[in-house]
């Protein structure tokens, strides 16, 4: 696919825009008073792939999160901000790698200029967040509701605040929870500046409903080459997110490190569990990078011959598995050895 082509910018050690690799982003949700418990959480997100980690900052204290999570982590840290543009200029002092505020809610121009001000002095960008909920009155007058192009608008007019002030390192999102006027959103904004863009379906919901939303929404864009940087928002553990992001990425073709698993959805044929054997092996490699695709199918019909093309593969018989190489059948194995076996191909390859 051919990728909107955004300008490049650095947060901290990563780029995001151009022809750079899509950046999973996730959030803490640990109450930021708690610092042992969100260092932890920082570690674990970072090491099954968080490539940026935002932490709300609420008041000064919640500052010294910044430093101590960039001490156990090496990966970009945001700061998120609203009101007090104070906040945004100390956790650039403390080492944010990058500021998510909303221009229009953290007062005058003068507020404004200050936190640019301290961002140009860092090279820190900004990542200007607007949603259905923060549009401006006079906006909002316009369109008559929170249309896609009223958050297109809203996003361009809070650009233009920072832009006043020689400032343009930024990212843009322009989040929904109605997953149509989201991609509308981008689509408008897309094609009216070069600055990069943060994907998501905002108050996406629960893990089920919000991986759906996730992936209709995110995933279209992607498919369109629109996005530079994606997170997946769930009301769940934001390791959910980091593991419902990558799936996007690999099922749009833009995450190629990654096992891609093919099972057949089962049929009165199936006679050994093939729902338990594609769960425990999906499981099992969810952490492998081998760009290789591996089929698990319930019978011969969907065997070796449908899924020809896998790397590696089983068919189940009665109570029996073929394991086959690009369609072509290596052995028999028994059911309860048939994990077992598979893995032991997987790691070969």
């Amino acid at each position: 696919m051919k990728r909107r082509r955004a300008k490049i910018i650095n947060i901290g050690d990563l780029k995001i825009g151009g022809n750079e690799k899509i950046a999973i982003q996730s959030m803490l949700n640990i109450p930021s008073y708690d610092i042992e418990s969100n260092v932890k959480k920082a570690i674990e997100l970072s090491n099954i792939g968080c490539d940026i980690l935002r932490i709300a900052i609420p008041d000064m204290e919640s500052i010294k999160l910044i430093s101590t999570i960039k001490e156990k982590v090496n990966i970009p840290i945001v700061a998120d901000i609203h009101f007090d543009y104070r906040l945004a200029i100390e956790s650039v002092f403390a080492g944010a790698d990058k500021i998510r505020i909303n221009p229009g809610n953290i007062g005058d121009n003068s507020r404004i200029k200050e936190v640019a001000k301290a961002c140009l002095s860092k090279n820190v960008p900004i990542r200007i967040g607007v949603n259905s909920g923060s549009i401006e009155k006079e906006i909002l007058a316009k369109y008559s509701h929170p249309t896609p192009m009223a958050l297109c608008e809203s996003a361009l007019y809070h650009a233009s605040l920072l832009e006043k002030f020689n400032f343009d390192n930024i990212v843009l999102s322009l989040k929904s929870s109605n997953v149509d006027v989201m991609v509308e959103a981008y689509k408008f904004v897309a094609d009216r500046c070069d600055y990069p863009l943060h994907l998501g379906v905002t108050e996406a919901g629960t893990k089920r409903m919000g991986i759906i939303k996730s992936s209709i929404g995110i995933g279209a864009l992607l498919l369109d080459g629109i996005g530079d940087t994606i997170r997946v928002s769930l009301t769940d553990d934001p390791v959910e997110e980091i593991y419902a992001a990558k799936d996007i990425l690999k099922a749009s073709g833009l995450k190629t490190d990654s096992v891609d698993i093919i099972s057949c959805p089962t049929c009165g044929r199936t006679r050994i569990d093939i729902i338990r054997i594609a769960n425990e092996v999906e499981h099992i490699l969810k952490d492998c990078n081998k760009n290789i695709k591996i089929a698990i199918m319930g019978c011969a019909v969907n065997g070796p011959g449908e899924a020809k093309e896998a790397d590696i593969g089983v068919a189940g018989g009665d109570g029996l598995g073929l394991i086959f190489k690009k369609g072509k059948i290596i052995r028999k194995v028994r059911e309860e050895d048939l994990i077992d076996e598979l893995i032991s191909e997987v790691k070969k390859l």
